[in-house]
């Protein structure tokens, strides 16, 4: 019997690569919580960030063989799970064009508990536009520096860093106004 709890990430991504789903299955539950705020911070909706992040992780291990450095596991799952919640947040504005479908997503979310301000944060979140919103969950949620955001966005690092204390400032005048 393997000891999977022991073993190297490393080790795991090679045996993930050979089609081993108990090391995939060790590698995802080390990242989940990550991913899970990341599509909750992207998605807006508990249940919508947990099927992006199932989605996104059955794509992950079905090409698991395309990951070209070991090292860029963590940044390769999230930006499957990026892609994942574009493709689902476009289905869902699609979605949301039929009549009373704006009207039932703000009854939806004003039934949620709103614990120490977190509904304000999400509406202030909510106003940054998709990029904007992008960069400041890889930053808080992710914990990801500016130089592995820009890689993963396609952008420069300083634009990162200038799109994110922009994104933030909105939110901190939405926030206090």
């Amino acid at each position: 019997m393997y000891d999977y709890e022991n073993c190297s990430e490393s080790e795991l991504i090679r045996r993930a690569r050979r089609g081993d789903v108990k090391a995939f299955a060790r590698l995802y539950s080390q990242i989940y919580r990550d991913l899970y705020r990341f599509a909750l911070c992207v998605m807006r909706h508990p249940q919508e960030a947990e099927d992006a992040v199932s989605e996104a992780v059955l794509s992950a291990y079905e090409h698991i063989s395309g990951l070209k450095k070991e090292a860029s596991f963590r940044s390769w799952m999230f930006t499957i799970l990026d892609h994942q919640c574009k493709k689902n947040l476009s289905k869902h504005r699609l979605e949301t064009t039929v009549p009373g479908a704006d009207a039932y997503l703000e009854a939806q979310t004003a039934a949620e508990p709103d614990y120490a301000g977190q509904q304000d944060v999400r509406r202030a979140f909510a106003e940054l536009d998709e990029e904007e919103r992008m960069i400041v969950a890889f930053s808080v949620f992710g914990g990801y520096p500016s130089e592995e955001i820009a890689r993963l966005t396609g952008r420069n690092a300083a634009t990162v860093r200038s799109r994110k204390s922009r994104a933030l400032a909105k939110m901190r005048a939405r926030l206090q106004g």
